[in-house]
């Protein structure tokens, strides 16, 4: 695919995310899709395949939000297969904490599905908001 198609597939699933539908996200991932969030909090590895990335980081994650989660893209870069896109996501937690994180998100397109996703965030708003949580 081109860097515009790309692009626009992305534009797609965070015009969903916006309002708080992860569902294209998720069907647009590989059954090999890789996510990485950067950083040294329990959060922080490379999950390894689709299904870890449910269950190790989307599951354990959504269980401690108290609302709908919203990330809304402010900038999206595109070129070749990768598309970088920076972001805020927007949610309060059980224990009434706001997580507001600001991402970049560096991501790789094959033949029209996330590949991959390098995550750099705030990972001081992550230790003093989830950084008790177990992670699997």
């Amino acid at each position: 695919m081109s860097a515009a198609a790309n692009k626009q597939l992305m534009q797609n699933i965070f015009s969903e995310l916006a309002q708080g539908n992860g569902k294209l996200f998720v069907e647009s991932l590989t059954d090999d899709f890789c996510w990485t969030i950067t950083g040294t909090t329990k959060w922080s590895k490379t999950y390894r395949g689709k299904q870890a990335v449910l269950t190790e980081l989307l599951k354990p994650l959504f269980a401690q939000f108290a609302d709908q989660y919203t990330n809304t893209a402010q900038r999206f870069i595109a070129e070749g297969d990768y598309v970088v896109v920076e972001c805020r996501g927007r949610v309060t937690t059980r224990s009434g904490l706001p997580y507001n994180n600001t991402y970049c998100w560096v991501c790789r397109i094959a033949e029209g599905k996330l590949q991959e996703l390098t995550e750099y965030c705030d990972t001081e708003l992550i230790a003093a908001v989830l950084g008790d949580l177990v992670v699997s």
